[in-house]
């Protein structure tokens, strides 16, 4: 990884994406437009010089989870979600890495991705590596970086006092969840993780499953801490509804507290959060899942020492989905503005 003094000489953003699920690819792929090497250099627009994404690896069901116990391997299908976000041709590779086999057969449930990232384990001996591999094969925009190569578990203490482990039981739980913790605990970072992190410009947390896609990364050994240390602007993006067995009635002060409740305060500068009224429609739809709206407490949020930058980032088509655009666009201006940068320009690429 290019040392800070390279980068100095460079002057395009470099970003480190943590979270999992469907929140943090989603993100990744508005973020690639902005995306630039250095024969791509005009000067009309901020550009990323480096995205690197911090995956949490505590998944244990379908594909992944069967891949996991067969195999002994990490789960792949979060890295997987990563590594067609930040690639070159993301429709191709999209319809390739989530084809599901359909026979009744061992294959059954399977995606290629899944098989293609067990694969390549097998060859090289180890999960970091073939994610660096198929980085290289598919010529992605982007590093992807499990947050730990240990094989780990996640628990949950629930506001009864029962334990649950593993992350399927937990989000098939009813009970709101009070505490995380990893099993083993304090499981080692990847070396480059850290390194990343150190040399970020900007850092975002989320959006995705509070407990099972964010928390997770800040259990494991050093994350949290080198978080703090970065000379960041450090960005947490609130999810824009509630889910019924994670986030339950939870505002958007609620989902930082709880996420400084497991990694410490003084992890955000800024939080991300929705202010425009979700439809009637949507809202009865998602009322069905248990389901709501994130309530911007914008006071709340500041009265922890994070400054809210609320605004309309929803979207809404067949589901609710962040804006990913404007999320981008917001995020490039706080790192663009930071205190004492100077930022290089290019225009972001034409949606693929």
């Amino acid at each position: 990884m290019p040392n800070r003094s390279d980068h100095n000489r460079n002057q395009g953003i470099r970003v480190v994406a943590i979270g999992g699920g469907t929140g943090l690819s989603t993100l990744l792929k508005g973020l690639k437009r902005y995306t630039a090497t250095p024969a791509e250099l005009p000067t009309t627009g901020p550009y990323i010089s480096d995205l690197t994404a911090i995956v949490t690896v505590s998944d244990d069901g379908g594909s992944s989870g069967r891949l996991r116990r067969e195999l002994n391997m990490l789960p792949p299908g979060d890295i997987r979600n990563c590594l067609v976000a930040v690639s070159e041709d993301e429709n191709l590779l999209s319809k390739l890495f989530q084809y599901r086999f359909s026979s009744s057969g061992d294959l059954e449930g399977h995606s290629f991705g899944n098989l293609f990232l067990a694969a390549l384990t097998a060859m090289t001996g180890d999960f970091g590596v073939a994610v660096k591999k198929a980085s290289e094969i598919l010529a992605t925009r982007g590093h992807i970086l499990p947050a730990t190569s240990a094989n780990v578990a996640l628990e949950a203490i629930m506001d009864d006092g029962s334990h649950v482990v593993g992350e399927t039981k937990i989000t098939a739980s009813e009970r709101r969840i009070v505490e995380l913790k990893m099993v083993p605990a304090d499981p080692e970072p990847m070396p480059q993780t850290l390194q990343a992190i150190a040399d970020a410009d900007l850092i975002t947390i989320g959006p995705g499953s509070l407990f099972t896609s964010l928390i997770p990364n800040l259990l494991v050994r050093g994350i949290p801490e080198a978080i703090a240390a970065s000379r960041a602007v450090k960005v947490f993006i609130c999810n824009l509804m509630t889910e019924a067995n994670e986030s339950l009635h939870m505002s958007a002060s609620d989902h930082v507290m709880a996420i400084y409740a497991h990694g410490g305060h003084g992890l955000f500068h800024y939080a991300m959060v929705n202010s425009e009224p979700v439809s009637a429609t949507m809202k009865a739809r998602y009322a069905e899942e248990s389901a709501e709206p994130v309530e911007c407490d914008l006071g709340a949020v500041e009265a922890l020492g994070v400054k809210c930058v609320a605004g309309n980032f929803l979207d809404e088509s067949e589901v609710v989905r962040h804006a990913t655009d404007r999320i981008c666009h917001e995020l490039i201006h706080l790192a663009e503005n930071r205190p004492g940068r100077k930022v290089a320009m290019i225009q972001p690429a034409a949606r693929s």
